[in-house]
Formats: C-alpha cells, structure tokens, sequence
C-alpha cells in the first residue's frame, strides 16, 4: 500500500511542475517570482515555527534572491508593455 500512495504523490508532484507550464503567461518569471518568495517563507517559517533565527548570510542570500526576482520579474523587454504603462 504504501508504495501506491508513493506512486500517486509522485505523480501528483509531477502535475504540480508540469501543469503551469501549459498556463499562458511568462512562466518563467512568474516561477521565478514564487523561488523568491519560497525562500523567504522557509526563513520566516524556521524563526515562527522553530526558533531558529536567521544569520546575516541566510539574510543577505534572500536578498539577494529577492533582487534577483525583481529584475527578472520588473526589467522591461523589447515588445513588451513598459512597467506600470496603464497608470
């Protein structure tokens, strides 16, 4: 029994990378985006849920995890829509 439920989460987590990719949107940036934002959530989730409080490296690492997301998710693109074009 426990290798069907081994079977059916190994599918389900098959879905969960695959189906998005048919999503009609920059993928990329948007997983991007969600990379980012994982990292800092299993920072804040060790220091809530576990005590552990993050050190300058974990700290400067998502920042620059962060930056990184911002400027693949922000940059502008050759014929695309500039930023913020509709305010």
């Amino acid at each position: 029994m426990s290798w069907l439920l081994g079977a059916v989460g190994g599918f389900i987590l098959f879905l969960y990378g695959i189906v998005p990719t048919f999503q009609p949107s920059y993928f990329h940036r948007i997983y991007a985006a969600y990379g980012g934002i994982f990292i800092v959530i299993a920072l804040l989730w060790s220091l809530i849920f576990e005590g552990i409080v993050p050190d300058i490296f974990d700290i400067t690492g998502a920042a620059i995890a962060c930056a990184g997301v911002a400027i693949i998710y922000y940059a502008p693109r050759k014929g695309e829509e500039k930023l913020w074009s509709n305010l």
